[in-house]
């Protein structure tokens, strides 16, 4: 049976290499110094209990409900381990392990996110700037603003939805694309509201993002991202894959996206955001970023605070010109898109898919609560994010005053 592509940001669910190269200045990063080297990503000792044997059992129930190949999870609690484990198969006859990395897609707009505000501290950019200041070639780019790019409320359409996008998509998935074929799609189209006064995700704000900050820093983006996040944060499995490579050892991924079930481990990710943003980790680096992203960690207290309100509550409402498959999140105080981040029901998270991968990062303050789950796909596995529904019911679990309600 044929499925729906999956995309990078499940929440219902670049021009860059082509720009003038702009200032060449480098920055100092704002962010802490590098942290240590943590122990490599290993399955917890022992015979699990407690909250540990209760994670597990929900973890081993879902894996066989939605007959998912591999689950491979971490949770922690007040920075303390409860439990990191890897159930299922990475591919036959390969058992899953905690130290595999797979692609997290989305994590990389959080961290961009971040870095923008890192610089609007520094003084090198404002929030409120237009592109055009810094990619003046962007079609509507005098009318969109960073904060707008960020918060995902610029009206640009989504290029992942667009059906000649996808039909070439489906048609070549190793294909490599260039940032300018990628935005193309969504800037030939009229803008679906104007930029401000409504919400819909595209993916076309974060391709355009992350050009944007390559201007204003005069840096390229990976490196930009490894000095102000990835390093700072001790993110050692952490890295940009533009290619089809991934860093071994491999969680393999599957999909019958295009009607088939097959790998797809290995298909192009240079559709999915900037170059120099296309991460994969491993479970236990997914962990340490959701613990620093939920509690501000690179961020001044003002940032953090802009972070998870950019002034997106109010937004998110179908209308004449976005039909609801497109504005179609409500956004409310206790659930909202920040800038680059989700707010749900007090979590600060993300949950990134791609073509069989499936994930969630997931931090909750008031409980010190950090959850992370990596899934691929069965060939019975259901549409949508089944990371998302472990974590879900993991929140429930241990967190039953807080439980993320993202469907």
């Amino acid at each position: 049976m044929r499925r729906t592509r999956t995309v990078v940001l499940c929440i219902a669910g670049l021009v860059g290499a082509t720009l003038p190269a702009g200032t060449t200045e480098a920055l100092t990063p704002t962010a802490p110094a590098r942290a240590p080297a943590p122990a490599a990503c290993a399955n917890s000792p022992g015979p699990a209990e407690g909250q540990a044997r209760e994670v597990l059992d929900i973890a081993r129930r879902a894996q066989r409900e939605l007959g998912l190949n591999a689950v491979i999870l971490r949770v922690s609690s007040g920075g303390k381990e409860v439990l990191t484990t890897a159930l299922g198969q990475s591919m036959t006859g390969v058992q899953a392990e905690p130290s595999m990395h797979f692609r997290t897609g989305s994590v990389a707009i959080v961290y961009m996110g971040a870095v923008l505000l890192q610089l609007v501290e520094q003084g090198k950019a404002s929030l409120d700037d237009p592109v055009s200041r810094w990619l003046p070639d962007v079609p509507h780019g005098s009318e969109i603003t960073l904060r707008m790019l960020g918060s995902s409320t610029s009206g640009l359409h989504d290029y992942v939805t667009d059906p000649a996008f996808l039909s070439q998509l489906e048609a070549a998935p190793f294909r490599p694309w260039t940032p300018a074929e990628v935005i193309g799609f969504a800037t030939r189209r009229p803008l679906l509201y104007e930029p401000g006064t409504n919400w819909s995700y595209s993916h076309a704000n974060f391709a355009l993002l992350g050009a944007a900050l390559e201007k204003i820093s005069g840096l390229p983006l990976e490196r930009l991202l490894t000095e102000r996040v990835i390093t700072p944060l001790g993110l050692s499995e952490t890295s940009n894959q533009y290619t089809p490579q991934i860093p071994e050892p491999v969680l393999h991924s599957f999909t019958s996206e295009r009607g088939t079930y097959e790998e797809s481990t290995f298909w192009n990710p240079s559709w999915t955001t900037a170059p120099g943003a296309v991460l994969v980790q491993d479970i236990c680096d997914l962990d340490r970023s959701a613990r620093a992203v939920g509690t501000g960690e690179l961020l001044s207290a003002k940032s953090f605070r802009t972070q998870l309100d950019p002034g997106t509550i109010g937004l998110g409402h179908p209308t004449s010109s976005c039909p609801a498959s497109a504005c179609q999140l409500a956004n409310t105080k206790d659930r909202h898109f920040g800038l680059g981040v989700i707010v749900d029901n007090g979590w600060i998270l993300t949950n990134p898919s791609f073509s069989g991968y499936a994930a969630i990062q997931a931090y909750l303050p008031a409980k010190k609560l950090a959850i992370s789950v990596s899934v691929t796909q069965g060939p019975k596995s259901p549409e949508g994010n089944s990371a998302q529904v472990i974590a879900e019911r993991i929140s429930a679990a241990l967190a039953p005053d807080h439980a993320l309600r993202m469907r």
